[in-house]
């Protein structure tokens, strides 16, 4: 277990320096085992999701490693095709093992993906687009094997832009003698940043970023040497916490063109922002203000990763705020949590209504990533001292080195790790 004391009320500036995003360095890491050689990779957060994913290439035969933020993983020795229970439980992003080991070696084992419990996330959208493009499926209980029976061109159609789904069939995709046209794809930037590595190994993948992904794959991929794209959801985060405090912050090497829904939000919360190619500058008022009316929905629209820590903005602006969450149904569990710190929020199936008002120091749990952060940031902007118990090392799955970075420009956070 791992305990944040925070001190409240410390209004935190200063400069910080993005992270490399954990949604793209995880299928990135995927990707790596299409090639018979070394794929290197920059700007790799060092986070405990990376880790585990790091730890599953080794298992299937993968030499991995690190120095600094660039991991390099060589896929040359490639000895396994069953990604093991216990590490496949660590994180749902491992699903994406499977498009790639098909791609690889024909055939691929694994078991029902874990990761944070936000609500039901079927894998129906993946099994039944790799059946479209040729993979017989066997499950028992909660084993899954798949083989490629027939590699042909194919025409995929998706019923929702599933980020992993999309991904999972451009990752067989591409490994595959033919053409493949994916309809009804994800948008979502880290869907670009796959294509671009993809397209480095030997595959051609045109119409990345729209809903029409075509992909002439090869037998044959090369390593290749690739930056992952930063973080705009941890780069929200971080102007979130300046934010709450009254602060102010200049954020470096951050995408600005992939936060504009998240800006847009800060700014009808009473923040002044700039940015530059780059860069982005947030100043916060003394007190935030009600944002009105906050939807969740697939990439351009406002993240469902970002619910969690602006339902905290909110809950300690002037004024009220809706946030309709459209992605998951279990995804406001944190709430209960705020409510401890004196938070007024009504949820109602997928509606919280929040009345913002001054919050006080408590004692709240970390149930998942993103509510981690978003009770962080609770008690930066709260009076008193909180303690946020995280039993299940939520918050470290996905953010680098939060407290040193936060407490560099003026938090108060302390960290007691506990056996």
């Amino acid at each position: 277990m791992t305990i944040y004391e925070i001190e409240g009320g410390k209004p935190m500036a200063g400069e910080l320096t993005a992270q490399g995003a954990k949604n793209s360095a995880l299928v990135l890491l995927s990707a790596a085992l299409l090639a018979k050689d070394v794929t290197v990779l920059k700007n790799c957060p060092e986070i405990r999701d990376v880790a585990a994913q790091l730890e599953i290439l080794q298992s299937l035969g993968c030499v991995c490693s690190r120095e600094g933020s660039t991991v390099a993983v060589d896929a040359t020795g490639v000895s396994s095709t069953e990604v093991p229970q216990e590490l496949m439980r660590q994180m749902r992003s491992s699903v994406t093992l499977l498009g790639a080991l098909l791609g690889r070696c024909g055939t691929g084992s694994i078991h029902t993906p874990g990761g944070c419990a936000i609500g039901a996330r079927p894998i129906d959208y993946h099994l039944q687009a790799f059946a479209d493009m040729g993979v017989v499926i066997e499950k028992e209980g909660d084993h899954l094997s798949a083989a490629m029976r027939q590699r042909k061109d194919s025409i995929v159609m998706l019923p929702f832009p599933s980020v992993g789904a999309t991904e999972n069939v451009m990752l067989l995709a591409a490994r595959l003698p033919c053409t493949t046209v994916l309809s009804g794809a994800a948008r979502e930037p880290e869907i670009v940043d796959l294509a671009k590595l993809l397209n480095q190994m030997g595959a051609v993948v045109m119409g990345a970023g729209t809903d029409t992904v075509t992909v002439r794959g090869s037998n044959c991929l090369n390593g290749a040497q690739h930056t992952v794209l930063p973080d705009r959801i941890a780069a929200a985060t971080d102007l979130c916490a300046a934010a709450v405090t009254g602060g102010s912050l200049t954020l470096r090497s951050v995408a600005v063109r992939h936060m504009g829904a998240a800006i847009e939000a800060l700014i009808r919360s009473g923040c002044e922002i700039r940015s530059e190619e780059g860069a982005v500058f947030l100043k916060a008022p003394k007190r935030l203000s009600g944002m009105g009316i906050l939807r969740t929905m697939p990439y351009p629209g406002f993240p469902t990763d970002l619910q969690a820590p602006f339902v905290t903005l909110a809950a300690t602006a002037e004024g009220d705020s809706v946030m309709v969450e459209n992605m998951f149904e279990n995804r406001y569990q944190h709430v209960p949590q705020l409510h401890r710190m004196g938070a007024d929020i009504s949820v109602s199936g997928r509606v919280a209504l929040v009345r913002g008002r001054p919050l006080h120091g408590g004692q709240v749990e970390a149930e998942d990533l993103r509510g981690g952060a978003a009770l962080l940031l609770a008690g930066l902007g709260a009076e008193g001292n909180t303690k946020v118990h995280d039993a299940q090392h939520c918050i470290e799955r996905g953010y680098e080195r939060i407290t040193e970075r936060w407490n560099s420009i003026g938090a108060s956070i302390r960290v007691q790790s506990l056996a």
